[in-house]
């Protein structure tokens, strides 16, 4: 493995570390040369569907912008980056289950929605407004409606399991 300071290609691992699905192995690394310290990630290689956008132009699958997009939605939240790996390798699984050899963007997009939701409701809202491309305040308010809605059925349905004990 390259060194990302020096650029020497000898480094030994420190430590090793699975994510909790199993799906990503974490690797502390030494450069043996600079002796600076980094982290490596593998993960077995999914040959993923071009993605249709909604304009019709195909591209590759990019991981990449797909994990900076939830950084920006996450950012200054609770949220970690494994949190955030763990999220994109669930829709990435999702995704090369289909077996389609090519994949709408909204799809990814209401997958990732989902999880995100679930997550972090506010980094949840920050997704949806890029990727919806809310038009108006009053589309903006109909998506934070809904989210009230459904987190005031969850409160009434915990409040119904206390009364119940």
């Amino acid at each position: 493995m390259r060194c990302p300071f020096c650029k020497r290609d000898d480094s030994r691992v420190l430590d090793s570390r699975e994510s909790a699905e199993g799906t990503v192995t974490r690797r502390r690394r030494e450069c043996l040369g600079c002796r600076k310290r980094f982290t490596t990630y593998e993960r077995v290689e999914e040959l993923m569907p071009l993605v249709v956008k909604k304009d019709g132009r195909r591209e590759p699958y990019d991981r990449e912008k797909l994990i900076s997009g939830l950084q920006k939605a996450v950012e200054k939240r609770p949220v970690s980056m494994d949190q955030l790996e763990a999220l994109v390798a669930e829709v990435e699984a999702r995704v090369v289950e289909r077996g389609e050899k090519e994949v709408s963007s909204s799809l990814i997009g209401e997958e990732v929605m989902g999880r995100l939701r679930a997550l972090d409701q506010v980094a949840y809202v920050r997704f949806a407004s890029v990727y919806r491309s809310f038009r108006d305040i009053e589309e903006f308010m109909d998506e934070l409606k809904g989210l009230l809605d459904d987190h005031g059925a969850d409160a009434a349905r915990r409040h119904r399991g206390q009364l119940e004990d």
